[in-house]
């Protein structure tokens, strides 16, 4: 008994340790940013267009000119990471990264471990099929083999769990019920498989339409299925949990990127039209 009651002492002492020290911690990312005037950002690497490399082998894309503007109104130059889209999601970063720019949905197990500073744009999620299969409709894809990147809400949706709890996001309903459900590391992993034939590998894929956009453009014999977005997904900020200050600045940067035009002006750069704001 003796043995446990210290155990129990000891485990209480560690966690008022812990949460002192977490409180303290409050506000040290935007001190060491000021600080070392460098902004670590986690981001993709192949998720064209946004974020990808360019023939000169940096970065590039909407998150990337995002996350750039961040940086500048902080007055810090940006370093961007390219960790796996899932270890980003985890949470408990151990300051490998200050901030996450990868166009994430603020979903409710999300929010667990994470913050959402800011909503930044939305981006309808649509069916591509391959261009053999033209004129296919959502209903048409069931029963059908459909590959989604894995740890993203098209994952979520296929599987019927995905849960929005954004502001201002149109209701979505569950069209498809596939027969088979292939996951992939990365977006573009779907649609390399689907260019190679219809069902051939796989019937579609559901993905973020400018990922879709760009993939038609860059040759890839594609098309969106027919019919509305199976869903709009609302896209933000992410930061490790629990420092408000770091948080608040990045909510007033964004609204003034708002405000100023700023990201309205990205994301025709980017997408050729404003997803700033639900279509």
């Amino acid at each position: 008994m003796r043995s446990l009651t210290r155990f129990f002492a000891a485990t209480a002492v560690a966690a008022a340790f812990t949460a002192t020290a977490g409180a303290a911690w409050a506000g040290a990312t935007l001190d060491r940013i000021h600080e070392t005037k460098v902004i670590k950002v986690a981001t993709a690497a192949n998720w064209p267009p946004q974020s990808f490399l360019g023939p000169d082998n940096k970065l590039q894309g909407f998150d990337i000119d995002v996350a750039t503007e961040i940086g500048k109104r902080l007055g810090s130059k940006v370093t961007f990471v390219t960790p796996e889209y899932g270890i980003i999601t985890a949470g408990r970063w151990a300051n490998r990264w200050d901030l996450s720019v990868g166009s994430m949905t603020p979903t409710t197990e999300r929010g667990r471990v994470l913050d959402f500073p800011a909503i930044y744009y939305y981006t309808p999620y649509v069916f591509a099929v391959h261009k053999d299969a033209a004129g296919a409709k959502a209903a048409d894809l069931n029963g059908k083999t459909i590959g989604v990147e894995a740890g993203t809400t098209s994952e979520d949706y296929i599987n019927r769990r995905l849960k929005i709890d954004a502001a201002d996001v149109p209701a979505f309903t569950y069209e498809v019920e596939p027969g088979e459900v292939q996951t992939y590391g990365d977006s573009m992993g779907p649609l390399d498989d689907l260019r190679m034939g219809n069902g051939v590998r796989l019937n579609a894929t559901l993905s973020a339409l400018p990922t879709v956009v760009a993939a038609v453009k860059n040759g890839y014999p594609i098309v969106q299925a027919e019919g509305k977005p199976a869903y709009y997904e609302p896209l933000a900020l992410a930061t490790d949990k629990g420092d408000d200050a770091f948080n608040s600045a990045l909510t007033k940067i964004v609204a003034e990127m708002k405000t100023d035009g700023t990201l309205k002006q990205l994301s025709q750069k980017w997408y050729g039209a404003d997803l700033t704001q639900v279509q």
